[in-house]
């Protein structure tokens, strides 16, 4: 049967199939350590949870409004004029399922077949893949580990073109943890300012996961010009530890957002209706909950960051300033043999550790840079203590 094209072109995900590889391993009786999930290892706080059990026994299972019950769109709303400052209406917020929803949603209503979208490499692997799907150009922009992992306004201008319809910017980053500055983001915005044709999806879903000194800075903040064309999707999957309730959202230009309802409405309709309450409840919280947990991550991020430059061949510089991943290069391995089995890039280097040594990362290549591996410290310091053990074990039988 014909395949369309959109869709032929898109690429499997190597961090789901990694990690489904990985679990079928553990369910056959070895013992493997993983650093592949993306996702908080702490359980969504209980009185999250309370509320959407109460609204299932009241029968809070039938359809919304597409794009969201008026109680949430509010909380939102309060929301961002809270963490950011910036003043929206219900009109200019849309919920979805999930960020990565809520990002697909948007690309569809802006990318044309040859649009071009400007992406910071390395990256979350599915902005070139959604942008493929909708016809458009993924533009890559190598923003090596020596450069900060972060893009400059030169390269940022250079790769501005006529065809040119987005600029993703992901802060804190997914794979790398690089946090950008206020100053650093006014640098960009004074080139973007130039180039009014040209929409700014930021990616804020990391926002809270922030260790000191670094501070979260947001683009249409720091230059409010931009505003009108900046895309803001947050969600609780990271900071809420809520990656199985499926809850995102976008704040953005009215008349984008009323295309994206329009396209909802055709597809999957409204998010989960029990879902909405406790979410607008966990908005409204004081986020005592993530003291500790920010706590835990910081001492991990410590672990992780030390056991990693500690390793032979192993360099981790910078290290992550946000989120919940080490992104080290692993490149002095490659050439290298483990049992007769060559080292060859990213992707082999992380077949070989977890068939060999029981330990499972996310090659660098599915991120665009092939030098570098994942490691997830949304993890308990058992597992990072032992897993860098099995490391170096392996690294040290290397020939």
């Amino acid at each position: 049967m014909r395949i369309a094209k959109r869709a032929a072109v898109l690429s499997p995900s190597l961090t789901l199939a990694l990690t489904a590889k990985a679990k079928a391993m553990k369910a056959d009786g070895k013992d493997v350590l993983s650093f592949g999930a993306g996702e908080p290892d702490f359980d969504t706080p209980d009185f999250i949870k309370e509320v959407a059990i109460e609204d299932i026994r009241k029968g809070v299972t039938k359809y919304t409004p597409v794009r969201g019950t008026p109680d949430l769109l509010k909380a939102i709303v309060e929301i961002l004029a809270k963490d950011y400052g910036l003043v929206y209406t219900p009109q200019e917020i849309i919920v979805s399922l999930g960020g990565k929803h809520s990002l697909f949603n948007l690309m569809y209503a802006i990318v044309d077949d040859g649009d071009e979208v400007i992406i910071p490499s390395p990256y979350w692997l599915t902005y070139p893949e959604q942008v493929k799907a909708c016809g458009g150009k993924p533009v890559v922009v190598d923003c090596p580990p020596e450069a900060g992992f972060k893009i400059t306004p030169e390269q940022l201008r250079s790769a501005i073109t006529d065809r040119t319809v987005a600029f993703v910017l992901n802060s804190p980053g997914n794979p790398t943890g690089a946090v950008y500055t206020a100053e650093e983001l006014d640098a960009l915005g004074a080139v973007l300012e130039k180039y009014p044709h040209v929409a700014i999806i930021s990616d804020d879903l990391y926002q809270k996961l922030v260790y000191p000194p670094a501070t979260f800075a947001s683009l249409p903040v720091v230059v409010p010009s931009l505003k009108a064309r900046t895309f803001v999707v947050n969600g609780l999957s990271k900071a809420y530890s809520m990656t199985g309730w499926r809850l995102g959202w976008m704040a953005g230009p009215k008349e984008v957002i009323s295309v994206v309802n329009n396209l909802q409405g055709q597809s999957t309709s409204n998010p989960v209706s029990f879902t909405q309450r406790a979410a607008a409840t966990a908005l409204r919280s004081d986020h005592a909950f993530l003291d500790p947990w920010l706590e835990q991550f910081a001492k991990r991020r410590q672990l992780i960051v030390e056991g990693l430059n500690a390793l032979p061949g192993v360099k981790l510089d910078p290290a992550p300033e946000g989120a919940f991943y080490a992104f080290p290069d692993v490149s002095a391995t490659y050439g290298k043999s483990y049992n007769g089995r060559k080292i060859e890039g990213s992707m082999s280097f992380a077949e070989v550790l977890l068939e060999e040594g029981n330990v499972s990362v996310v090659p660098g290549i599915a991120f665009g840079e092939d030098r570098c591996v994942r490691l997830s410290y949304a993890t308990s310091e058992d597992v990072i203590t032992n897993g860098l053990k099995r490391i170096a074990d392996f690294l040290a039988k290397l020939g």
